[in-house]
């Protein structure tokens, strides 16, 4: 069949809001569609390019950001903040592993999030389930909750003010190495992860020194000076995608992407290959991510490899697997042989989070750090028993003083859940418990660098 940014309606589709006025709804995506893209072609051709480093062992993925960005929380220190904790993780990262670290946001486009029911009911009301800032609102009421067409369009313009400011931090100067100790956000001065960090800095500093005795400095080195920051988010709402899906007219390629963002992925809720969002993702040519959750078998998944990556393109498809962490160890060695046996190139990638969430007694929705810890962990070990390389990790976080995951090293206790609990949807990480998860990583990956039978463990 030729595909088309249109093909995926004439396929059955989950996860969609019904709006009340369709005609408001079109009539919005088509001045969507003839706005200016967010992202280029050669972006997200380079992007594939770094991934499929990460597919041959060579470098690996940092992928976090918010669970759904807001309209409320929307500032430029909140995007600074984030922006600091993903540069203090890669650093800590590419120190302690000696490797590329390859950083993607979930920024700039994560507005809309899948629903375990359409509706809800609170004190016998019954309203349509928030499914974030891009579809409707968080308050419980019935003008809040109906799917307003217009948000896309603010969706759209807060997009490209954070890509504005995010391009801006990567190239303008926050990103310089000499300013490692910068990054440091006020409220997490005396945490153990900071003096941890900052020992690392002063390490880095020396180098530095020696180098600009040398004559390398940020001056005449450009890697030194700035970064690259790529941007992604769920393609959940197919008619805002499509609005922003243009051809190639500039690289030799010709074909077409998605100038919402850099990266994609299908949700473990939309992933059916005979859907919609399998059908759309198909025929962008942006790296695209696959999200294979524990009731995902071997045999559906090497289909949907199959259709997502027919070319076998190394950096084209990245598999993110989240399975919780009790089920990691038991369930994702079958889709590692399955995958390895086929011959595909895939990215692994763990996200710890979504497998994770739990109810507390206080009624808030929340993550046990210990949990995101472990499940990572069971991620390496998997991959050292099938003898695959476990090249990246996806999270949920923000650089704001959050209490919204139980526990880490700054212990943030089910009591205190609601001291700082600011999220519209999921729990995030706050920038102490990010930290703590780089370390984690860092030492999982210099233990794979130091120890070469880790990387060679038979089946």
């Amino acid at each position: 069949m030729t595909w088309q940014p249109n093909s995926w309606r004439s396929f059955p589709i989950q996860q969609v809001p019904e709006y009340p006025d369709l005609d408001r709804l079109n009539a919005v995506e088509k001045i969507i569609s003839g706005r200016p893209p967010l992202v280029f072609a050669g972006e997200a051709q380079s992007l594939r390019d770094r991934l499929g480093s990460v597919a041959r062992g060579e470098a690996f993925l940092l992928q976090g950001g918010d669970c759904a960005e807001s309209f409320a929380e929307f500032s430029a220190n909140n995007i600074r903040d984030s922006f600091k904790v993903m540069l203090q993780m890669a650093v800590v990262l590419t120190y302690g592993a000696s490797m590329p670290v390859i950083k993607i946001g979930r920024m700039a486009g994560q507005f809309a999030k899948p629903r375990s029911a359409p509706t809800e009911v609170i004190d016998g009301v019954e309203l349509p389930s928030y499914r974030g800032d891009m579809i409707n609102g968080p308050a419980f009421t019935e003008d809040e909750r109906i799917p307003d067409p217009r948000r896309l369009l603010r969706v759209y313009e807060q997009s490209a003010s954070t890509l504005n400011l995010l391009r801006a931090f990567a190239q303008g100067g926050l990103a310089d190495l000499t300013k490692v100790h910068s990054w440091v956000a006020d409220f997490l001065k005396d945490t153990p992860q900071t003096q941890r960090f900052e020992a690392l800095a002063e390490r880095i500093e020396e180098s530095l020194n020696f180098m600009k005795a040398c004559g390398v400095t940020s001056a005449t080195a450009r890697p030194l000076a700035e970064t690259e920051l790529y941007t992604s988010h769920e393609a959940l709402l197919l008619g805002f995608e499509e609005a922003m899906t243009r051809r190639d007219t500039i690289t030799d390629e010709q074909g077409w992407y998605d100038t919402s963002a850099h990266m994609l992925w299908i949700g473990d809720r939309t992933r059916q290959p005979d859907g919609a969002h399998v059908e759309y993702m198909r025929g962008i040519s942006n790296p695209i991510g696959l999200k294979c959750g524990p009731s995902l078998d071997p045999d559906e998944l090497l289909r949907l490899i199959d259709i997502l990556n027919p070319s076998n393109q190394a950096g084209r498809l990245t598999l993110i697997v989240r399975m919780g962490a009790e089920k990691v160890r038991s369930g994702l060695p079958p889709l590692l042989r399955a995958v390895k046996a086929h011959g595909a190139n895939v990215v692994w990638c763990c996200d710890p989070m979504h497998g994770n969430t739990i109810k507390a007694s206080s009624g808030y929705k929340t993550r046990r750090v210990d949990d995101v810890m472990a499940e990572v962990t069971g991620f390496f070990d998997a991959h050292d028993e099938i003898g695959t390389y476990p090249g990246g990790v996806h999270f949920e976080m923000t650089g704001q003083n959050v209490t919204e995951c139980v526990g880490g090293v700054v212990d943030v206790t089910e009591a205190n859940l609601g001291d700082r609990y600011h999220t519209h949807c999921d729990p995030r990480l706050n920038g102490a418990q990010a930290l703590e998860l780089a370390f984690l990583l860092a030492d999982l990956l210099k233990r794979r660098r130091d120890v070469p039978s880790y990387m060679s463990k038979a089946v």
